[in-house]
């Protein structure tokens, strides 16, 4: 979340479907209920985020913190019942050698009906009936990505809090190390006098040691300190094995629910226990089609149509392999049913990707080229899309050249990466620089003053392409301006299959099994155009890419070189990532733009009005276009839901 002086809009996915499920009385819960057990921490979540709509901080940030102590209580407690009954019934199990065969399997029932008794009651004496269901997916989402502490500091920023703002803001950090918007806020903390460098403590270190002491192995690695790097990789093993037994622990202990719907069942018992024995019926007699002498498929074949007996529908339910059965396996019998089956299957996905093709952002690609030198190399027929294109000539060699020297000198100090490993691979480093980063680093001698400028005034030239050949539809911001570099660590490259970045969208987050794009957190909701300027190409590896929505059929690739330039608008049409970087170092200048203004760059701006107290020229392109409501006349009735741009994060550097 950006710190603004107006209240951050925020949207929490299906966060008030239970709505009318927590409506109690009274104005206070504790994390305790009245009988002194713990209270779910779920609906303490749900409160605090309706505090927070409701700019009620006192409260937002006393149900936040008690939800978040509450989990780590209700954890802890798992974790101990969980030891404490690891031993119980074992004297059962110890007599299961002497007991007559046929008595085996009561045994061993008997066994573990005592340890889940042990389980219950040890469970039972800490946590309320409430807390021992079930959370939903969303909570589970929203502790795992830490987002409570993304509420939690802009709370304690509006109670002027700055120093439990900045270790809010610092613990959400470590855990989404691209959330650039959540850097800058850091930044503005570290600037402010009541801030101490001890406030920034993350705050859920002792589940993330393992990841610590990883970076400080593979920097002793590339630090050719091997004493200092066995150490740390022992270790690293150690603090894992511990992580993966708590793993481990908190998935035996974590209640469980049955499939609620019948469809999202496909195996035999699934939908037995779901209760739709005509699917498990059905399902059985696909797999005694593969296995006709299975004794167990066929004693449950046998129970399932005994109990269906009357339904005459049921009876009559033929076996179908799954679509993705080898088409020579499917019996004869049922190929032509089969066949028709995936073509109506193929049929619909045809059909969804024609839909999904359309972009409504209010963006269309073919507007004038206004720079001189500058050429569309790729457009959307090239690029295989809607709404791309590969521009060159915006950078000389020299301006390259130039660019790559100042990522060089500040990479050491840079925007907070300081060539730590990557946040998308183990594989490369990363290194980052903003331009007001830029500036500070001329101010102080470690960097020209006229190299600083220039990565402002390359941004300004490339809002302006952006700008005309967009025929953007309302006036253009910049939301973020970043250079970034990303290095291939000697020794680490051997048989490589991941990516440098990950298959995104910029401003929602992809599904691609369903295909869909959510425009809510931790996407960066509000950007509308995205662009990356190459400034080199002696490297291995890095191509950027776009796919289709499934991020796995690739459907154009360009390969950097300087003074190329890829544009997109930032939407569910331009699924995008990079390949990985095996040998060298690869830098580009990475931008985003946006046309509401609350979410300009206000770093940018503040090295502009830097520059301008110091009596320097800052190049602006702030051009008046007087066709722009002729152009966009399709683009008029864009609306936006507010609500749901809770915050911006993850996948983002290009």
């Amino acid at each position: 979340m950006v710190l603004h002086s107006n209240t951050v809009p925020v949207y929490v996915a299906s966060l008030f479907i239970l709505n009318c499920v927590f409506i109690t009385a009274g104005s206070g819960l504790s994390s305790e209920s009245s009988s002194g057990l713990l209270a779910p921490h779920d609906e303490l979540y749900y409160r605090g985020v309706r505090a927070y709509f409701r700019e009620d901080w006192e409260r937002a940030a006393e149900f936040l913190e008690k939800s978040i102590s509450t989990r780590d209580m209700l954890l802890r407690t798992r974790r101990k019942c969980h030891d404490e009954c690891l031993t119980a019934g074992d004297d059962k199990v110890s007599k299961l050698d002497t007991e007559d065969a046929t008595l085996w399997d009561l045994g061993i029932l008997d066994w573990i009906q005592v340890q889940a008794e042990c389980v219950r009651f040890c469970v039972g004496r800490s946590v309320s009936p409430a807390a021992l269901l079930p959370v939903s997916s969303d909570i589970e989402y929203e502790f795992g990505t830490r987002n409570p502490y993304n509420y939690l500091q802009v709370t304690y920023y509006r109670l002027d809090k700055m120093d439990k703002a900045a270790s809010a803001a610092h613990t959400f950090f470590v855990a989404n190390p691209s959330h650039l918007e959540m850097r800058n806020n850091i930044e503005k903390y570290r600037r402010m006098i009541r801030v101490k460098d001890e406030s920034f403590q993350d705050r859920e270190r002792e589940q993330e040691q393992h990841w610590e002491i990883y970076d400080a192995a593979v920097l002793a690695e590339s630090s050719s300190d091997w004493v200092k790097a066995v150490k740390k990789w022992k270790e690293c093993v150690n603090e894992t094995i511990k992580q993966t037994e708590e793993c481990r622990a908190q998935c035996e202990m974590a209640p469980r629910v049955l499939p609620e719907e019948p469809e999202n069942a496909h195996g035999v018992y699934e939908r037995a226990a779901a209760g739709d024995l005509k699917g498990a019926v059905k399902t059985l007699r696909s797999l005694l089609l593969f296995y006709p002498t299975d004794s167990d498929s066929l004693n449950n074949m046998e129970l399932y149509s005994q109990t269906l007996e009357g339904d005459t529908e049921a009876q009559e339910t033929g076996p179908m392999p799954d679509l993705w059965t080898p088409e020579d396996v499917v019996p004869e019998s049922l190929r032509e049913t089969w066949r028709a089956e995936k073509e109506q299957l193929h049929e619909k996905l045809k059909q969804g990707q024609k839909v999904e093709e359309v972009d409504d952002s209010g963006f269309y690609a073919g507007g004038p080229i206004p720079v001189v030198g500058v050429t569309i190399t790729m457009d959307d027929q090239g690029l295989n899309g809607t709404n791309r294109a590969v521009l060159d000539g915006v950078l000389s060699q020299s301006e390259c050249d130039r660019m790559m020297q100042l990522a060089t000198v500040a990479a050491s100090v840079g925007d907070g990466y300081r060539g730590r490993r990557s946040p998308h691979t183990p594989h490369e480093k990363f290194e980052g620089l903003t331009v007001l980063r830029a500036l500070k680093l001329s101010q102080d001698g470690l960097v020209k003053q006229s190299d600083a400028k220039l990565l402002h005034e390359i941004g300004e030239t490339v809002k302006v392409l952006m700008d005309s050949y967009f025929r953007s539809h309302s006036h253009l911001y910049f939301a973020y301006t970043h250079l970034v570099c990303r290095s291939a660590i000697p020794g680490q490259q051997e048989g490589r299959s991941d990516l440098s970045h990950p298959v995104h969208v910029d401003n929602c987050i992809l599904e691609p099994e369903t295909r869909q794009c959510w425009r809510e957190a931790p996407a960066f909701t509000h950007r509308d155009l995205s662009a990356v300027l190459y400034l080199n190409d002696n490297f291995e590896g890095g191509d950027f890419f776009f796919t289709d929505r499934d991020t796995k059929t690739v459907t154009a690739k360009v390969k950097p070189s300087c003074g190329r330039l890829v544009g997109f608008t930032s939407g569910p049409v331009n699924p995008h990532g990079v390949t990985a970087v095996t040998k060298g170092r690869r830098c580009a200048l990475a931008l985003w733009f946006t046309t509401e203004k609350p979410h300009r760059d206000m770093e940018r701006e503040e090295a502009e009005a830097l520059w301008a107290a110091d009596g320097q020229i800052v190049v602006k392109e702030e051009k008046v276009d007087t066709e722009k409501s002729a152009r966009s006349g399709r683009s008029q009735g864009k609306e936006r839901s507010k609500e749901r741009e809770r915050v911006t994060g993850r996948r983002d550097e290009l």
